[in-house]
């Protein structure tokens, strides 16, 4: 993994104009991808976006670039990232890509990929395409080039899929939901699958104007959805990010429910229904409160590195079916093949109506420790992770963390340019300070 040049730990991606994304590279990325994964099968590729400016300049590139492969496009407009690996599937088709770059602004985007199977590409496939993009493009004959078409009924098609994960004899009718869909790729898809459900939906950030993608709204802010919670005294909020892969919740109360919170409820309702297969897999992110509560309702828990990518292989080693990211990405492997948001969402909702309890007191079982998570941004190809200074630092911490049952978690990201900083530990002042004096000796360097 560590010999790719181009592929991060959710595809590629960057800012927009800059090398990797611009068009003259994914016209080639395109052509590289046509001659990896095309088999003799039907040599057809999906395409689908979120709701970016510059998901036109890119899907236009990578259609160029397959049809010199010889391989044919079909393109769903915006649609959820996970709608992508589920249409690749239905439709038989060699490959989905997705173009968007999830949480991002708009001035970001990237390109992901998805198996046949509906699966992300194994760390192999990846260095094959890259091998390709040391070549050069040789475009197929004439009558072999590959056409292009758009799939009319996409939307309607994950529609019903998504509501068939939720449970035929329940309904959603006296729910009354908040909807924030970042005016990104959930915009006409999630709204329309709780309201045919039953439930009475309000919307928020869901007029995407090709800018606004993430703009002070979705999972990475939550402030005007607890706001609206609030004000509307609904049942419960729903946050999704750019693509819809990420989920973030609010209680009646205004109090977020994150990943590992989401994660708990959907694992102790399928103990409770007979359901539950094994264990469940979490992160290196993941809040020791999270491991504590599965403890002692008997469910069996284990940390994959971050990125779903690794919750998914940790699932599929072990024959487990759950598994997340406290950033919201949660797989559900008995119901799809990726992490979805929407899907995560109805399970916690059939919970909610199953049961007869709201969202704040299905989390009452977990109790989560504070967390300070820092970020800091760094330019140039060097690591600021292997400077003396920051050791040094990193090491005192650590020893602060050892005597009071803390823990520190030190990391490069894997799609942004950032050092990512985690202090877990029980005194809320006393972490935040921890992670402001690595910052600061990051920053230094």
């Amino acid at each position: 993994m560590s010999n790719r040049k181009y592929f991060g730990t959710d595809g590629i991606r960057g800012k927009v104009g800059k090398m990797p994304i611009t068009p003259d590279f994914v016209l080639k990325l395109g052509w590289a991808v046509g001659k990896t994964l095309a088999g003799n099968g039907s040599r057809k590729v999906l395409i689908g976006k979120d709701t970016r400016i510059s998901g036109y300049m890119l899907e236009s590139a990578l259609e160029a670039g397959l049809a010199a492969a010889g391989i044919s496009a079909a393109f769903t407009g915006p649609m959820p990232t996970p709608a992508i690996a589920y249409l690749t599937r239905t439709f038989r088709a060699e490959a989905g890509i997705m173009i968007s770059a999830s949480h991002n602004s708009f001035d970001y985007n990237g390109i992901k990929f998805f198996s046949a199977e509906g699966t992300k590409l194994p760390d192999n496939v990846e260095q094959e395409i890259e091998l390709e993009m040391e070549k050069r493009i040789i475009c197929v004959q004439s009558s072999k080039l590959g056409r292009a078409h758009r799939i009319i009924d996409a939307a309607g098609r994950y529609i019903e899929f998504c509501k068939g994960t939720f449970p035929s004899e329940l309904s959603l009718n006296g729910l009354k939901i908040v909807v924030d869909c970042a005016n990104g790729a959930t915009y006409h898809i999630a709204p329309n699958v709780f309201r045919e459900l039953g439930a009475k939906v309000l919307t928020l950030s869901t007029q995407p104007d090709g800018m606004n993608i993430n703009k002070k709204c979705g999972t990475t802010n939550l402030h005007l959805l607890k706001q609206y919670v609030l004000e509307q005294q609904v049942d419960l909020g729903l946050a999704y990010d750019g693509d819809g892969d990420r989920i973030m919740m609010v209680d009646h109360f205004g109090n977020k429910v994150d990943g590992d919170q989401i994660l708990y409820i959907i694992a102790h309702e399928n103990l409770r229904q007979g359901q539950l297969k094994g264990g469940v897999v979490g992160t290196l992110m993941s809040n020791i409160g999270l491991e504590l509560a599965l403890k002692e309702i008997g469910i069996p828990f284990i940390r994959s590195k971050v990125g779903d990518r690794y919750v998914l292989e940790k699932m599929k080693q072990k024959g487990w079916r759950i598994g997340a990211e406290n950033s919201g990405h949660i797989i559900l492997l008995d119901k799809t093949t990726t992490g979805d948001a929407i899907i995560a969402s109805l399970q916690v909702l059939s919970a909610i109506v199953r049961n007869h309890v709201n969202l704040h007191d299905l989390c009452n079982g977990v109790k989560m420790l504070p967390q300070a998570l820092v970020n800091v941004r760094f330019h140039g190809t060097h690591d600021p992770l292997q400077s003396n200074i920051v050791k040094a630092v990193t090491v005192e911490v650590e020893k602060t963390l050892l005597h009071e049952g803390g823990r520190l978690l030190l990391r490069k990201s894997g799609t942004e340019p950032l050092i990512r900083i985690m202090v877990e530990g029980h005194n809320k002042r006393k972490i935040h300070m921890l992670a402001n004096n690595i910052a600061k000796a990051i920053r230094s360097v």
